[in-house]
């Protein structure tokens, strides 16, 4: 199981959000701790200056950005919509 890192952009981003919504990405960061729901998460690497990160959606407007730390630590950075890429 993955132990998640979070960044202080993202607390501070996601403390922003309806607590409905962070009900949601609360549910989805549990889910993305195993590995193997990844696929159902559509996780994927990003390309450009976010080369070195990955992505997943959390509805159809969020999405969480993160990247792979060392051993089974994951770092969460951002939350938003597509604007984080920028």
């Amino acid at each position: 199981m993955l132990v998640l890192v979070y960044a202080p952009i993202f607390i501070r981003n996601l403390n922003k959000l309806e607590k409905n919504l962070q009900e949601e990405i609360f549910e989805k960061l549990e889910f993305f701790k195993d590995s193997q729901n990844h696929q159902q998460l559509k996780v994927h690497k990003l390309k450009g200056r976010l080369k070195d990160c990955y992505s997943f959606s959390v509805n159809y407007k969020y999405r969480i950005l993160f990247s792979y730390g060392k051993g089974k630590s994951v770092d969460i950075l951002a939350i938003g919509s597509h604007d984080i890429y920028k």
